[in-house]
Order: C-alpha cells, then sequence, then structure tokens
C-alpha cells in the first residue's frame, strides 16, 4: 500500500484532473492521495473548492481515501501561518508548506514560519533543514517530508541523517505532477532506502507515520470519519 500526501493536478502545475490523478493513484495500488496544488492568496479558494469536490467524488464513489489539500508555494514567511489558517477554514483537510528546497529560490525563513504554524501539517522538500527547525517540528508534532522529485530529493540524504533519533515524524511523497510520477511500493522503498533509512526506519515512514497523519486528521475533521480508513 501506499501512502502519498503531496500530488499536483492541472489546477496547479500538474497535467491531469484532480480526479483523473486520483482514479491512476486508486489503480497503482495507494491506499490514500491527498492532491495539494500550488496555491497563495491568487488561487487560495480555487483550489480548494476545485480539489475538495473532486476528493469528495472519490470518496462517494469509490471508496477510496482522496485528501483535499494545498501547498503553499513561494509565498512571503511572514505570511505562511495566517494562510494556512485561511487554507483550512476554506475546507482543505491537509496543508503543505514548500520548504527551502536547494533547487528553487524559496524565501530564508520559510520552514521555520511553516513549523511555528499549527495549521500547517507537512513540511515538503525542507532542503539544509536547521537543528533549531527540526526541534521545532518534534515539538510541534509536524511531518517532514523525504521527496521522490528530482532536485527537491538531493537533500534526502540530509534529512534522515540530521533528524536520527530525534523523534521526527518522516513521510515519503512523490510531489507527483503526471501519472509517470506516481509510486509504487517497491519504487517508496528503494528511495527510501537510498536516503539511508534501515529496514524499521522504512517501515516507520511509509506505515506508520501516513498513519499517524491520518490519525491526526481524523481528530480535526471527526465528521469525514477517517476512522473508516484506518481499521
Amino acid at each position: 500500500m501506499v501512502y502519498d500526501f503531496h500530488t499536483h493536478s492541472f489546477l496547479s502545475d500538474g497535467e491531469l484532473s484532480p480526479i483523473e490523478l486520483i482514479r491512476r493513484a486508486m489503480v497503482r495500488g495507494y491506499r490514500a492521495i491527498a492532491v495539494t496544488d500550488h496555491a497563495s492568496p491568487a488561487n487560495l479558494e480555487q483550489v480548494v473548492r476545485g480539489v475538495t469536490a473532486d476528493c469528495e467524488l472519490a470518496r462517494k464513489n469509490w471508496g477510496f481515501l482522496a485528501i483535499p489539500g494545498v501547498e503553499l508555494t513561494h509565498v512571503p514567511a511572514p505570511t505562511i501561518g495566517e494562510l494556512a489558517r485561511t487554507a483550512k477554514q476554506l475546507g482543505a483537510w491537509l496543508v503543505v508548506v514548500h520548504g527551502e528546497t536547494i533547487v528553487e529560490p524559496v524565501e530564508k525563513g520559510t520552514n521555520s514560519a511553516a513549523l511555528r504554524s499549527e495549521h500547517v501539517d507537512i513540511l515538503a522538500h525542507p532542503g539544509l533543514l536547521l537543528a533549531e527547525d527540526i526541534s521545532m517540528a518534534v515539538a510541534n508534532g509536524h511531518f517532514i517530508e523525504i521527496s521522490a522529485r528530482k532536485g527537491h530529493s538531493l537533500t534526502n540524504g540530509h534529512i534522515v541523517s540530521s533528524t536520527r533519533r530525534r523523534g521526527i515524524k518522516l513521510l515519503l511523497n512523490s510531489d507527483a505532477h503526471n501519472s509517470d510520477d506516481l509510486l509504487t511500493g517497491p519504487l517508496a522503498t528503494a528511495i527510501a532506502r537510498g536516503a539511508g533509512l534501515g529496514k524499521t526506519s522504512i517501515n516507520q515512514v511509509l506505515e506508520v507515520n501516513p498513519r499517524l497523519l491520518l490519525q491526526k486528521l481524523d481528530a480535526a475533521f471527526p465528521d469525514q470519519h477517517l476512522g473508516n480508513w484506518l481499521r
């Protein structure tokens, strides 16, 4: 089973509609997918509305766990907390923040701003994560991403080595922009091994931590009955 909490549709820079992306993930053997299109004040409401509609369609008709979310991307660091809160108010179940990857000019301070916000769930591809940010993530219960995406994945080894034995909750996500980017179980395992994770840690990242995130979402949105997918 594959859990993937970071993907993109044509509502931002992906190639597929949200429902097609969901369907392809489902057929590939996914357990759950979150559609988290790039968002800023310019399109936040539109993205949440669009992904929510298709995710609900998939859940109701296919019995497949599709999670509506956003990825706050290249927004000024001081605005992240408020934008994340607004995204949740608009109906996003999951807020991802586009972290300080080394392959894009992300504003310095984005990682720490994301990890200060109670409304942010995942810090994606955070690049050269600082020790103080790791401590903040542990204290506030945030999830940190190991990325399958070219470029962003260059610092996976740093993330794993710097967070080892720190109690950090790591997730492995595809950051998919098309169907070819979607994960398989063997690919996810290989990426985790390449990042320096051992067998026990791989199980934690691929199986245990995704379920911890779903438990968190279930507590935040009890009316959505996410517990049905945790059985």
